[in-house]
Order: C-alpha cells, then sequence, then structure tokens
C-alpha cells in the first residue's frame, strides 16, 4: 500500500517514527496545560518520540449543560498558543462548525474534525480550505473504507493533508469496540493513521467523571494491538491528575504514567516496521 507523508512541524506523519497526540481532553486552568506540556516535552525527548499537542478549546458533545464545555474559541487558542511557543509543539484542536475554521487556523497546526461530524461537508470543506492539516476521526457509525470519502471531500477542495483517526465502533448500547481490520482498511486510503485509544475505552453513556466510565484496564492491550496492526501515530489523552479533569476523567491517562506505558508500546511499533520491511 503506497502511504502519503504528511508534514506536521517538523513531524513526517506516516513514515516510520510512532509520533504521539496527547495533552487533556479539554483545556483547562492554564497551569494544568503547562504542567502536562512540560512533562510531555520530556516524554518526547527521552523516548524520541515526536508529539502534536492536543487539547480542546469547546466540547460540544457533553451529554449536560452544566458539563464543563470549555474556555471557547478565543481564550483556548490562546493558551495552545502559549504552549506553541513556549514548547515548540504543533498544536491540534477539533472544531464543530464551519465558522471556527479560519479562526483556529490561526494558531493550530492541525484542525480536528470530531467522529460524529466527519461526514458534515461544510466542516470538513471549512477545515481544508484553510490549508492546514485535516485530522478527520473516524465516525463510530461508518464501516472504516468509507472513510475515504470525507478525505475525498477535503482532496476535492484542493487540502490533501490529511490524517485518519480510528477510535471505535459502536457495539450494542454505550460501548465501543476496536477492529483490527479497520486499521488494515483505512491504511488502504493511503493517508497516515492515528489510533485514538483513550476515546475507544469510554463508557459512553456514564458520566465522565464516574470511574465506571472508562476501562483503563484495556489500555495497554488495545495500544500495542494497534501499533502492531500497523498504525502511525497513537493518540492519548493525558493530565496531571485525571480523577479531577473536567472531561473524561475515567478515561485520560495520568501524565506522569505515560513514559512507561510508551515505551512497550514504542517497541511493537519498532518490530512492525522491521517486519514490514
Amino acid at each position: 500500500m503506497s502511504k502519503k507523508i504528511v508534514k506536521v512541524g517538523d513531524i513526517q506523519c506516516g513514515a516510520d517514527q510512532l509520533f504521539l497526540i496527547s495533552g487533556p481532553c479539554v483545556i483547562e486552568d492554564e497551569s494544568i496545560m503547562m504542567k502536562t506540556a512540560e512533562m510531555l516535552k520530556e516524554i518526547s525527548e527521552k523516548l524520541n518520540i515526536p508529539v502534536i499537542y492536543k487539547s480542546s478549546f469547546t466540547k460540544d458533545n457533553r451529554s449536560a449543560l452544566d458539563f464543563f464545555h470549555g474556555p471557547g474559541l478565543d481564550e483556548g487558542l490562546k493558551i495552545l498558543q502559549k504552549i506553541k511557543e513556549q514548547f515548540g509543539f504543533p498544536v491540534l484542536s477539533d472544531i464543530h462548525d464551519h465558522t471556527q475554521a479560519a479562526p483556529a487556523a490561526e494558531v493550530l497546526d492541525v484542525i480536528q474534525i470530531p467522529a460524529y461530524l466527519c461526514m458534515q461537508t461544510s466542516i470538513v470543506t471549512a477545515a481544508a480550505k484553510t490549508g492546514k492539516v485535516v485530522n478527520i476521526k473516524h465516525g463510530q457509525f461508518l464501516a472504516p473504507e468509507n472513510m475515504a470519502k470525507p478525505a475525498q471531500k477535503a482532496v476535492d477542495t484542493g487540502n490533501d493533508q490529511i490524517i485518519l483517526t480510528e477510535r471505535g465502533y459502536t457495539f450494542g448500547y454505550n460501548d465501543l469496540i476496536v477492529d483490527p481490520r479497520s486499521f488494515y482498511e483505512m491504511r488502504k486510503t493511503g493517508y497516515p493513521i492515528v489510533f485514538d485509544v483513550t476515546h475507544s475505552i469510554r463508557k459512553y453513556g456514564i458520566p465522565s467523571a464516574d470511574p465506571s466510565g472508562g476501562a483503563r484496564e484495556y489500555l495497554p492491550v488495545l495500544s500495542r494491538a494497534g501499533v502492531a496492526a500497523g498504525v502511525d501515530g497513537i493518540f492519548i489523552e493525558a493530565h496531571p491528575d485525571p480523577s479531577t479533569a473536567k472531561c473524561d476523567a475515567a478515561s485520560q491517562l495520568c501524565v506522569f504514567d505515560l513514559e512507561e506505558f510508551l515505551k512497550p508500546v514504542i517497541e511493537f511499533h519498532n518490530l512492525e516496521v522491521k517486519y514490514r520491511k
């Protein structure tokens, strides 16, 4: 399968080196954001794994109005700009409406399309028109081969700088299942493929602050299975104290545990690359 290399800053997504997308689920207090970035910088240098810093300025799919939705576009972008300048990370966040694409592109290196919006033409094309890299998350309602369709919308708009991210399929009620066949099918598109492992273990319908709202015990086996199946990057939301996180508290990984978590994942990836060659 031919593969496209997509550059995000100095990171060559789709090359042989595994890359990491990580950060708190949603932008919280600046001190939390900076502490996470500090730890990610240290981990990146120790393990020689390039990092794209991710955090959402708005979470538009919370299940209740009184749940934290984030600081919003303007304030969120200010914090991401500060992280970008201070730590040198490329930054990624998601948009929820086509009008957010242009202002977000002034700061973001990667514009992410949420899974439940991946077939919304106006959002995909608005992101593509900015010329930024577009990360399209795989809708949990789509067959993996059908991810070629939103990708083609971006291409037809004039932008082929695309990453595709897997995060599981709806299976029954309030559960997600990761089917390794999806990595194979999505790789046929030729775009770099990312595995969003922390979202795949969320238990939807259960508040994210409830300890039963995520199944962290599956994170090691799922992440290793994904890199063994040939993904190019891994997406792990991380927080200094997940139990107090304002979103996805039950599924984020503690950033202080991330280094040890990644070591075998990187080894599995390197073995897969060696086998493939």
